[in-house]
């Protein structure tokens, strides 16, 4: 594998797993109410 395929796969897991890492922390970190009802217009 060359140089620059190693860079972009280290660089696609980054933002993978950084992504999924930062979905993770915002869930847990969200304490609120949920609503009882939710109406939607369709």
């Amino acid at each position: 594998m060359s140089a620059a395929a190693i860079t972009m796969m280290l660089v696609a897991m980054i933002v993978l797993w950084g992504g999924l890492a930062l979905a993770i922390w915002n869930i847990s970190r969200f304490k609120g109410e949920e609503p009882e009802s939710v109406q939607r217009d369709l």
